[in-house]
């Protein structure tokens, strides 16, 4: 379903309601945020009309705005040194329209700019660290969109922030406890030689295609995946990773010289000693690498046992390393080990979940929303999981060169499986 209309009626700069103290005005970058991607991570909450139809959307349009003011006070990183873009656009359909058979390409129209731009360039890129988006439809129904910069921001920082601005908006300021921006004290900046925002390439056409598993086809999963030599059942998001990753591999059969990787991007915030609260904003993760030799038949327990290796590699120990060797040691070490013969090319698919992380909890006084996503990433071979809304079921938005999505999206056992 097009868009009809988009007609943005108000853009504007929306900073805290009170001014930043002047010791926290410079934000001391981690080593993490160093090396962090230089894209913009766009996520959409989506609101029924039907749950609050008697609300004045002019009166929740300002109280947003002021709501919004006061939750960067809190988190002053966020509104940048120009503040917030904060935007409203009519939207010319109903909710329901782009919710029931989402499209990628009309999801982003509802986004406060096009995430792609300036990746390029990413030290040309747009200078603010947040914008947001507020599109009414026809039916009265809302969206809030979001576009973040991963540069200082991971993905379970920004669904923290918004939780809280929710309970801000709804009259709840006391349930928001103060978010913490040290993640510099445990992963200290580090002169890298060498290092540089690497530039994404766009020469390759990529489409994004959502995939959802079902309560019953996950569990399955799960049952085709357990075997003896594993401790306790593979989790969702094992077994249906591990899925995906084989049907990657599905759609290139004849690179019989290729190793085909799967990496998963981990919360540190759980894994240190002691653990982190989920208050710790920032940059907070890292990469689990597992792989599958061209030469092994690939069955389904098999590449479980493979990721659920490489993500409990991820520990304490692990961390601790992390912070005395920093990237450039570790990187080595964890490519050398994993490499493979000399010479021999890696396909990467890279996986990042979200099915823990709070967004159906942002309740702006309207109830929680119908349906949240996260609708691309501007490269090959990424897959974002998110739990559905009832919260059995998972949604996978696969991003893929357009010819190899043609293969993918063909593949009996996934046709079978998803919906």
């Amino acid at each position: 379903m097009a868009i009809k209309s988009i007609e943005v009626t108000s853009e504007e700069l929306i900073l805290p309601s009170s001014p930043t103290p002047p010791p926290l005005r410079n934000v001391k970058l981690s080593l993490l945020d160093q090396i962090s991607p230089s894209n913009y991570t766009p996520i959409i909450f989506f609101y029924d009309a039907a749950v609050n139809p008697g609300a004045n959307r002019f009166s929740g349009s300002c109280q947003l705005k002021k709501s919004l003011s006061e939750i960067l006070t809190l988190f002053y990183p966020f509104a940048g040194a120009l503040g917030v873009e904060y935007s409203e656009a009519r939207v010319g359909c109903k909710l329901s329209e782009v919710v029931e058979n989402p499209d990628f390409e009309v999801l982003h129209q509802l986004l406060p700019f096009e995430t792609y731009a300036n990746l390029a360039e990413p030290e040309i890129g747009r200078d603010v660290i947040l914008a947001i988006r507020l599109n009414l439809f026809d039916c009265g129904g809302m969206a809030i969109a979001l576009c973040i910069t991963h540069k200082l921001v991971d993905g379970f920082s920004a669904s923290v922030f918004v939780r809280k601005w929710a309970a801000i908006n709804r009259g709840d300021s006391d349930q928001v406890s103060k978010p913490l921006f040290d993640s510099a004290k445990y992963f200290p900046p580090k002169e890298i030689p060498g290092l540089k925002r690497s530039k994404v390439v766009l020469e390759d056409k990529i489409v994004t295609k959502r995939f959802v598993f079902s309560k019953a086809s996950i569990a399955a999963l799960r049952q085709e995946a357990t075997i003896e030599s594993l401790e306790k059942p593979p989790t969702r998001v094992e077994a249906v990773s591990a899925f995906l990753w084989k049907r990657f591999m599905e759609i290139n059969p004849h690179e019989s010289q290729k190793i085909f990787a799967a990496v998963h991007a981990v919360n540190l915030r759980g894994k240190m000693d002691p653990p982190l609260t989920p208050d710790s904003s920032g940059n907070l993760w890292w990469f689990a690498i597992a792989v599958a030799e061209a030469e092994i038949e690939k069955h389904h327990q098999y590449l479980v046992n493979q990721i659920r290796n490489s993500i409990e590699e991820i520990d304490s120990d692990f961390v601790r390393n992390l912070q005395q060797a920093g990237v450039p040691a570790h990187t080595s070490s964890k490519m050398g080990k994993h490499g493979g013969a000399a010479g021999r090319e890696v396909e990467f698919c890279n996986f990042t979940s979200w099915c823990r992380f709070p967004v159906y909890e942002a309740d702006f006084g309207w109830g929680k929303p119908s349906w949240v996503c996260s609708p691309s990433r501007p490269y090959k071979n990424v897959v974002v999981l998110m739990t559905t809304r009832d919260g059995d079921g998972i949604e996978a938005w696969v991003t893929l060169k357009e010819e190899d999505m043609a293969s993918f999206q063909r593949d009996s056992e996934l046709i079978s499986l998803t919906c």
